[in-house]
């Protein structure tokens, strides 16, 4: 056992001068050959030649893998951990996000790789076979170290993307996983070709044949792709919009954009996930503008029963004149009011003769001006009082006005305030507000 393992000591220090030698002369393969001289030295102690290339082979094996744990140690142990200080060190953000993403990380998996795809050739130069599948198997596993450190750095270009002013109005998501599915796509081609020791272009050429199949199996990604340029070139819907679309339950804020799906946060925090190429073939809604604009509309009505309308009074006129908010809308009115009738030489001993004040006109102003002295309605926008169409729920007053306060919350609460006062105050102008008799109505009526 002492004499085996001096003789693996031994010859590990051999395999590296010959590799050097190697090199440096250019020598041919079967001139490094120490298995050779092992395979020898095993037979001549007594060792059958079978046995003794499989000793070979696993003592070359185990040397290879012994190598391969040192070159790991030294650049993660070492070399990543280096480069993790002077990132940390930097002033610079990006370096962090390659950090973060583990870039370096991962293109340290190529430092075994690198060993065996090198070291193999002349540990096993007396196995052909051996040497063409573990470099097979090492083309492969580089492969793969390719495709994740690619992945890894696109994800820190997306991360370092998504620093930048403009990431908060166009989103590259989309445009990042099909980068990422091409080089995917690419990676397994050359596995194939690899496992089935095949060129390239072979691969290539069957995909003409197999174009139909590739479409149908790729339909929803190519149809996304579509879709999100051109919800980004037309600016359509970015991250952060609240948008509404009844046909998927969606009504909250956009939380991300794929290529195949747009993720909806819904305000019951409830996720909606839309097709991507669904946001361009269907209609949706979205709240941007307003919330751009600086307002939110409250648009709502309230149906007066068209029975309780009639002419003011001397009485109700003298209460009116004492309201704060309609003094001086009935001081202008009435002198409006009786000049045109003055001119006209109008009668008004007769009601319908001439001009006369309504209550329902003048619960009208009144809301006006409530509106304009409440603090929370935006001045510069859309500002209605106004009749809808009579209908046999009676007369709709819609206020159409916008709110300077955007908030879903705070914006309902203000919303409220106002139809609290104004159905609490539709009395003090002897209206009646119109509603479908209830069952005390009628108990009401039937007690009388």
């Amino acid at each position: 056992m002492n004499d085996m393992i001096y003789y693996l000591s031994l010859w590990l220090f051999r395999l590296q001068d010959t590799i050097v030698n190697a090199v440096a002369e250019k020598k041919e393969l079967a001139e490094a050959s120490l298995g050779d001289q092992f395979r020898s030295w095993l037979t001549e102690k007594g060792m059958t030649e079978n046995y003794a290339s499989i000793l070979e082979i696993i003592i070359s094996l185990t040397a290879i893998l012994i190598l391969c744990i040192i070159a790991n140690f030294i650049t993660k142990k070492l070399l990543i951990a280096i480069i993790s200080r002077l990132v940390r060190k930097s002033k610079t953000k990006w370096d962090d996000i390659l950090l973060e993403k583990k870039v370096f990380n991962r293109v340290a998996h190529f430092a075994p790789a690198i060993v065996i795809y090198y070291l193999v050739e002349y540990s096993l130069a007396g196995h052909p076979d051996w040497i063409s599948v573990i470099q097979a198997g090492t083309y492969i596993y580089m492969i793969i170290v390719t495709l994740l450190v690619l992945d890894s750095f696109i994800n820190a270009l997306h991360g370092i993307y998504q620093t930048l002013e403009i990431s908060k109005d166009r989103s590259i998501k989309g445009y990042i996983q099909v980068v990422k599915i091409i080089i995917y796509f690419i990676g397994i081609i050359l596995i194939l070709s690899i496992l089935l020791n095949k060129e390239v272009g072979y691969f290539f050429t069957g995909l003409g044949a197999l174009a139909a199949v590739l479409m149908l199996v790729f339909k929803d990604s190519i149809l996304g792709l579509v879709g999100g340029i051109q919800l980004s070139a037309n600016d359509m819907v970015r991250p952060g919009d609240w948008i509404t679309m009844p046909k998927f339950h969606a009504d909250g804020t956009v939380t991300e954009i794929t290529l195949n799906t747009v993720k909806v946060q819904n305000w019951d925090k409830t996720i909606s996930m839309i097709p991507t190429y669904a946001m361009v073939s269907d209609s949706f809604s979205n709240w941007r503008g307003m919330e751009e604009s600086g307002g939110r509309r409250i648009r709502r009505s309230i149906n007066i029963d068209m029975k309780s309308v009639r002419f003011l009074d001397d009485q109700m006129i003298n209460k009116f004149k004492k309201t704060h908010l309609l003094t001086d809308y009935i001081e202008s009115k009435l002198e409006e009011v009786k000049k045109y009738n003055t001119e006209k030489n109008i009668d008004e001993s007769v009601a319908i003769n001439g001009r006369r004040m309504t209550n329902l006109g003048t619960f009208r102003k009144y809301l006006e001006a409530y509106l304009h002295y409440n603090e929370n309605i935006h001045e510069g926008m859309t500002f209605l009082v106004r009749h809808l169409q009579p209908g046999e729920t009676g007369l709709p007053i819609e206020v159409y006005v916008f709110s300077k306060v955007q908030a879903w919350a705070k914006y309902e609460e203000i919303q409220a305030d106002i139809f609290d006062h104004i159905i609490a105050i539709i009395p003090e102008f002897e209206l009646k507000v119109f509603q479908n008799p209830t069952g005390d109505d009628f108990r009401s009526l039937a007690g009388h």
